[in-house]
């Protein structure tokens, strides 16, 4: 289980979250969903040790304070929104990379199966800075993968942190990330997502928190925090769930193998 009481952050004199409390459970993929500016990168940095806040951040019952890095990398992966690289690395030396934090750093094959997971077989060779905008978000993903390859280790679950991780992608590819995030849930893993997308967010999630300026609206189902009256009042417009818009067309993918319960 992860679970944070009391998370505050400050930058500067602003106040960016404000004594959030936030859970999420191993075998669930829970998205942080809320506008832009209401805090949920700045979250998602604080539970997994990557910004300094105050309260507590507990995973798998310890506290991440009290855990060396090298053991916290063992147990969680984190996806940025970005990770922009310097050097001409080949696409398999950027999933290499994941290797040097996780346990199975001496499993043989395992960056060809990483990127073949994601759409990406026989990309090992290719540098990643001539890779399109959403190849090289699906090796950084791969990457993250290959730190965590197993969701359960000595009986143990590991988590995937997923900041944005359909940004760049194409309707198809949304899909089948969203998809590498359910199957890691279901096989015991936990996945915290950080999602713009409201539609994939509803088709995916287990749980939802929904955040603005700072602080969690809802935390629940997907049918108990999508809701008019909440979403509305989050992002500060007209929203209707359910509802085709009166004018223009509405697309919704229809390919996901699994729709939360409501």
């Amino acid at each position: 289980m992860l679970e944070a009481r009391g998370i505050t952050v400050r930058l500067g004199r602003r106040a960016v979250l404000c004594g959030v409390d936030f859970e999420a459970l191993a075998g669930h993929l829970t998205a942080i969903v809320g506008p832009n500016g209401s805090g949920k990168t700045t979250l998602l940095r604080a539970l997994t040790g990557d910004l300094s806040h105050g309260g507590r951040v507990r995973l798998n019952g310890q506290d991440i304070a009290d855990l060396r890095p090298w053991a916290l990398a063992g147990l969680r992966g984190v996806l940025p929104q970005a990770t922009p690289l310097a050097f001409p690395f080949t696409a398999a030396e950027v999933v290499r990379l994941g290797l040097t934090g996780g346990v199975e750093a001496g499993a043989a094959g395992l960056v060809p199966q990483a990127l073949a997971r994601v759409g990406l077989a026989g990309f090992e060779g290719r540098y990643y800075q001539e890779l399109s905008g959403g190849e090289q978000q699906r090796v950084q993903l791969a990457r993250v993968l290959a730190q965590v390859w197993e969701p359960v280790a000595h009986g143990a679950p590991r988590w995937l942190f997923l900041d944005e991780p359909v940004s760049s992608l194409d309707i198809g590819h949304q899909l089948q990330v969203m998809e590498i995030a359910r199957d890691f849930a279901d096989r015991g893993g936990g996945v915290v997502a950080v999602m713009h997308d409201l539609n994939l967010t509803a088709m995916f999630a287990d749980r939802v928190a929904l955040i603005s300026e700072g602080r969690v609206l809802g935390l629940g189902l997907p049918g108990a925090v999508l809701r008019d009256d909440l979403l509305s009042a989050a992002y500060r417009c007209p929203i209707r769930v359910n509802t085709p818009p009166a004018r223009g067309t509405y697309l919704l993918p229809h390919a996901a193998g699994r729709v939360a319960a409501e």
